[in-house]
């Protein structure tokens, strides 16, 4: 591993924060000693590790008062800035050191239930209050603050690093870390973060003053110094080691099994994946949980989804606790996917996931009950599955959080295997597993994504996702918090679009009248999120003519646009729907001209006409799928179909003024895409509507259905 160390970019960093002289220069150079480490996924990922520095501030009446700066709880350090991180005061932790010192009376008990019960409430109390431009938001104090507030040292680093994990999860891992090491390093067996954790590390200090870091096994590595680069210098020397003695031992040879002739696609797993590990929201109801997924298929990993003890492997727990709450204690094994037999797969890969929600729960009945812990069971779904012959799948409540999982998952593998390579990897045990997953503080980190909006692990596709109409209507899925893919035949136009949405918009340029193009798409959309769950068929082209009078070829252009196109998007949706088997929702933006038509609007009026019976034999021939087809009638909608010069041409038609065109219904308002867009969401809302077509048009008698 690389020293990365640069003192001109340290300088850059320097010179570019706000307000220079408020901002303390050890923080700075914090800032930068942490985003070296956080480059480096082979230290930390993802909100994992921890840096903190020891100040000196002044307070608001001009007392100097004893500050340490430690990372806030989940910000990712490789992105850190000055003011992520929470000044907490010292004084009153070292109190509580004091108090708990070595040779005082007390018991285990009484340390578990402060780390549990008072920990959050105890380092919120001792905030110490900063300048508004020093804190970037409101921020967690790190649940690892008491070690670094216990030890002495000015800077201290603490790593997650995959090199000593290998090293230290093993059953005789303290021996291969002294091995590594030598005696310049303190040795910290397993304990849950917090105060029984921080208080091991003090001890272990105690013994060995002159220490330069410690291994706290089966958790991380810890290096300290007086100053940043001190502190970084030992993190790197002391990977560099560990990773020399993992490189130097004898390595075993790992059986494989054989694969199946033909391994099937991503496209045709992910989908069967997805539904088999979504649950119901309310028993019976048939409203599907749907998760967000994440491929990953490395040369290296498909090596480590070959091996014939995968099964064994899998179920020897997590690298580190700190990925539990995002991973579980162990993953999800399928059976190798074979081509000829998705069917077949789907099957023994539900039986598999019902098997592994049965032991979840018992193991979640069996530590709560020995723990005592007063804790609701999280859902019991895997959030990792390995498919041996085809690559890992991580799964989340969003696509950010699935990538998170993914990241974690095949570092994991990887590790583990060079774990067990070099002798036989032993992770915390279930007790210590069960404590970390239901920690209130850990379950901070995670419980935000689990209220991420009533779409939250739903995939949602719009076509036509550029224009009025499908840009407002994707907005308003994603404000619910699903996961967006629009598409559009004007790429131009469709970039700008997924500009405005956000980042993580899936933007697919189609032409949606070319059956094969649209089966890439979805293809896209398996590969990218795992499956799909509501569509918003939204392209249209308002062609004219005399109906006497129109082209054949006008008249079919129309038909391949304002119907066929609706028929091949939908088919193709319901083909993944089906495959994962937790229902969806099919929505059509079809029109009032399909109950209502206008005169010299026939070439529009009529596919429209088809497609509105097109939402009822949906309706009709998929609802015993749980698929749910709807549709919305919608009139006089500023869009690329009623443009400005087609709102002139027909209000001067009528003799009426424009505003007076646009609001002419019974409410006397006029409708908006946005309008448009809050009856699709509404639609996909309603689980227990199908056939349904809604009005959005201010009130047309001659335009209502039944």
């Amino acid at each position: 591993m690389l020293n990365l160390w640069n003192e001109s970019d340290l300088e850059k960093i320097a010179a570019g924060r706000i307000n220079a002289a408020d901002t303390p220069e050890e923080l700075v150079d914090l800032v930068y000693a942490s985003r070296l480490l956080g480059k480096d996924d082979r230290l930390v990922m993802h909100g994992g590790g921890n840096t903190s520095v020891k100040s000196v501030l002044t307070d608001f009446i001009g007392n100097k008062v004893n500050v340490i700066f430690i990372k806030a709880s989940g910000v990712n350090l490789a992105s850190v800035d000055a003011g992520d991180f929470t000044p907490v005061r010292l004084d009153p932790l070292r109190k509580l050191q004091q108090m708990y010192a070595s040779g005082q009376r007390h018991s285990e008990d009484d340390i578990k239930r402060f780390s549990t019960r008072e920990f959050k409430n105890f380092l919120y109390l001792n905030l110490f209050t900063l300048t508004d431009h020093m804190v970037s938001r409101s921020l967690s104090p790190s649940i690892e603050t008491l070690l670094h507030a216990f030890l002495p040292h000015r800077y201290i680093l603490h790593t997650h690093s995959l090199a000593l994990l290998t090293l230290s999860n093993q059953t005789e891992g303290d021996r291969m870390c002294r091995e590594a090491l030598g005696d310049g390093y303190g040795m910290v067996p397993y304990i849950q973060p917090g105060l029984g954790l921080a208080k091991s590390a003090f001890e272990a200090y105690e013994e060995n003053p002159s220490i330069e870091g410690m291994v706290l096994h089966k958790h991380g590595l810890v290096t300290f110094g007086d100053s940043a680069k001190e502190a970084y210098d030992r993190m790197i020397d002391g990977v560099n080691r560990i990773e020399e003695r993992i490189s130097s031992a004898e390595r075993k040879v790992f059986a494989s099994v054989p694969m199946p002739a033909s391994i099937a696609t991503v496209e045709q797993v992910a989908p069967i994946v997805r539904g088999a590990c979504s649950f119901e929201k309310t028993p019976g109801e048939k409203d599907y949980q749907s998760f967000v997924l994440e491929f990953r298929n490395s040369p290296a990993l498909l090596d480590y989804l070959k091996i014939a003890d995968l099964e064994t492997f899998a179920r020897k727990g997590a690298m580190t606790p700190d990925f539990i709450i995002r991973t579980k204690n162990h993953p999800l094994v399928a059976p190798a996917p074979d081509a000829a037999d998705l069917e077949g797969f789907g099957k023994a890969l539900r039986e598999r996931v019902e098997r592994y929600v049965e032991e979840y729960r018992a193991y979640y009945e069996r530590q709560q009950q020995a723990t005592g812990m007063e804790v609701s069971m999280i859902d019991p779904m895997p959030r990792v599955v390995l498919v041996p012959g085809l690559g890992l799948f991580g799964l989340g409540l969003s696509a950010v959080d699935a990538k998170l999982t993914a990241d974690i998952a095949e570092h994991s593998a990887l590790a583990m295997l060079d774990a067990e390579s070099i002798g036989c990897f032993e992770s915390i045990s279930e007790r210590d597993a069960f404590e970390i997953e239901y920690w209130d503080m850990e379950q901070a980190k995670v419980r935000k994504n689990r209220n991420g909006g009533e779409f939250a692990g739903k995939v949602v596709m719009v076509t036509g996702g550029a224009g009025a109409i499908g840009l407002a209507t994707a907005k308003a899925f994603k404000q619910k918090g699903a996961e967006l893919v629009i598409m559009d035949l004007d790429p131009t136009a469709l970039n700008k679009a997924a500009e405005e949405l956000g980042a993580g918009t899936l933007a697919i340029p189609c032409d949606v009248t070319d059956a094969s193009v649209v089966r890439s798409a979805f293809d896209t959309i398996c590969r990218t999120y795992g499956g799909i769950d509501i569509i918003v068929s939204n392209v249209g082209v308002a062609l004219q003519g005399r109906i006497g009078d129109v082209s054949d070829e006008l008249l079919r252009k129309s038909f391949e646009i304002n119907f066929f196109s609706h028929q091949t998007v939908a088919q193709n949706a319901v083909k993944i729907m089906r495959a994962q088997k937790i229902g969806g929702s099919l929505l059509f933006n079809v029109s009032k001209q399909a109950v209502n038509p206008g005169a010299d609007f026939g070439p529009y009026g009529l596919p429209k006409a088809a497609t509105l019976f097109l939402v009822r034999q949906y309706a009709l021939d998929h609802g015993r799928d749980g698929i749910r087809a709807n549709g919305v009638n919608a009139d006089r909608i500023r869009s690329g179909l009623l443009t400005p010069e087609m709102i002139k041409a027909r209000s001067a038609a009528r003799g009426l003024s424009e505003k007076d065109y646009m609001a002419g219904n019974l409410l006397g308002l006029e409708v908006t895409a946005e309008d448009v867009a809050d009856a699709f969401v509404h639609l996909a809302l309603e689980a227990k509507t199908t056939g349904s077509i809604t009005t959005v048009d201010g009130g047309n008698i001659a335009a209502a259905l039944r």
